[in-house]
């Protein structure tokens, strides 16, 4: 926990006072810009914080490699942000989360928060006892998903559907293409058919594509995804190790694709002109 100065209090006792202006930034990583998703959430929630995010868009899409390549690339990253010196790192995608949370919580000492599924939201607020969940390929196989499946949806029927392409499309901005919707009809038949009244968006991708989906499935089903969840988790534990900064409000974009790529689709999500740094990560 970090201390600041002690003063005098009234009855002579020298009383510790609480730092709340811890400066280092938050690392946000990312496949892409699917991480963006997240960020927009953690400023809203954290607006006096700094923040360097990074999309690893040289090796996008995260939902296509394996485990061992993804903590290989999950470990490059963090410890790029940790000589950054970030007080707290989140890993926004789930794919990343799945398979690479575990061995990064042993290998670093700084926490991580990482992107959970909203299984157990949906399956709490599903009244016809059935959910969707879309997710990448490998999100979608994980054994991360299926223990929360098992853990959480008891006597819910599960609709489970891996999407392959999806994420790809995000990541070049072509959010209002013809595949977009041709792709969002096939993964969300399944889902309609069976009367799910919640839907889990399970990559940090998928938010950016919300209103397309609202438009398939209907004003009745339930829309969920985590960014509002992990903001107040890393606001939780920013809180529990008195390590808020009161002064702070930069975010800083890095990518290890082409940066002028990155801030063209960047400003069209966050609605606000991105300007990103190309940086080059050990493989």
């Amino acid at each position: 926990m970090h201390r600041g100065c002690g003063c005098y209090s009234e009855n002579g006792q020298i009383d510790i006072l609480t730092n709340m202006n811890d400066k280092r930034p938050i690392g946000v990583f990312d496949s892409g810009v699917g991480g963006l998703s997240v960020l927009i959430e953690l400023h809203k929630l954290l607006p006096k914080e700094d923040f360097i995010f990074i999309a690893d868009q040289a090796h996008v899409p995260y939902g296509e490699k394996t485990q061992s390549q993804l903590c290989r690339l999950a470990h490059n990253i963090s410890d790029f942000l940790i000589k950054k010196n970030t007080k707290l790192i989140v890993v926004a995608c789930n794919t990343a989360t799945c398979h690479t949370i575990d061995y990064l919580r042993k290998e670093f000492k700084v926490p991580f928060v990482g992107t959970v599924p909203a299984v157990k939201t949906a399956a709490e607020q599903t009244v016809k006892k059935c959910i969707g969940i879309i997710s990448t390929p490998a999100t979608s196989e994980s054994n991360y998903l299926s223990n929360l499946i098992t853990n959480y949806t008891q006597g819910v029927k599960v609709i489970n559907i891996g999407c392959t392409g999806l994420e790809n499309i995000v990541e070049k901005g072509d959010i209002n293409s013809k595949e977009v919707e041709s792709l969002l009809k096939k993964y969300l038949e399944p889902i309609k058919i069976a009367k799910a009244d919640a839907i889990v968006l399970g990559c940090t991708h998928y938010p950016f594509l919300k209103t397309k989906i609202r438009k398939h499935v209907g004003s009745e089903v339930k829309i969920l995804d985590s960014g509002k969840a992990i903001a107040k988790r890393t606001l939780s534990l920013l809180e529990d190790s008195s390590s808020l900064n009161d002064r702070g409000g930069k975010s800083y974009y890095f990518t290890t694709g082409d940066n002028t790529d990155f801030s063209k689709v960047a400003s069209i999500l966050m609605e606000k002109e991105i300007v990103a740094q190309h940086i080059l990560l050990s493989n």
